[in-house]
């Protein structure tokens, strides 16, 4: 029975740490810069809710600011993290291309469901050449609910899939694997949660352990 794998980008395959923190403090030296915000750059709350869609991400951040000023600074923190991508100043987590070849041989069809925007994750994959891999990428941004179970049921309906697995750092990566009866794999990587991720089905440190799950 062929296999399908639904990988989570930010904290999954993609280091986003790594432009994280320089995005965020352009956007807010842009904001300063604006006399929209006068105190340090909220980076510790952000990595508190890493992996939320973006305007969730400013609701929190931005609590008192209206919603336009919210909408520019989503707009200008998705062009910094598109420029410092394209600068090569991210990078992909170990054995990304290797645990992607390994699959591939093995004929596993490979897709990407993220909570990323989709001109950011179209920058990421093309950047380091993920297509060749991968079979389509999917962003929240296809779904009007936001919700990541949903986003995966898609990928689910279109592509005909009985059966694989969702892996992600994250716990609604794990949701969208049970609530499509898929494995829940998680990701013990950057921004994951040991409370979160007791709830999959299996835990890995690094990718190259995907290996031992689906070895024949």
């Amino acid at each position: 029975m062929s296999q399908s794998l639904i990988f989570d980008m930010d904290g999954t395959l993609f280091q986003t740490d790594k432009i994280l923190e320089l995005s965020l403090e352009d956007t807010f030296n842009h904001l300063r810069a604006r006399h929209e915000w006068f105190t340090s750059t909220p980076i510790d709350q952000y990595r508190e809710i890493m992996g939320v869609p973006l305007p969730k991400v400013w609701e929190t951040l931005l609590p008192q600011h209206s919603a336009e000023v919210r909408e520019l600074t989503d707009a200008y923190f998705l062009e910094r993290l598109i420029h410092n991508i394209r600068n090569g100043k991210g990078a992909l987590y170990p054995n990304v291309k290797e645990i992607f070849t390994y699959f591939k041989n093995r004929d596993f069809s490979i897709y990407i469901a993220s909570n990323g925007l989709t001109e950011y994750l179209r920058a990421i994959v093309e950047y380091y050449r993920l297509d060749q891999w991968v079979t389509e990428t999917f962003s929240i941004q296809q779904i009007q609910s936001l919700n990541k179970s949903d986003l995966v049921q898609q990928i689910i309906v279109k592509y005909g899939i009985s059966n694989g697995a969702v892996i992600g750092d994250r716990l609604s990566d794990i949701h969208a694997a049970k609530d499509n009866g898929l494995v829940a794999i998680g990701c013990n990587f950057d921004f994951a949660k040991s409370d979160e991720l007791s709830q999959a089905d299996i835990v890995i440190d690094d990718l190259i352990q995907l290996k031992e799950y689906f070895s024949h």
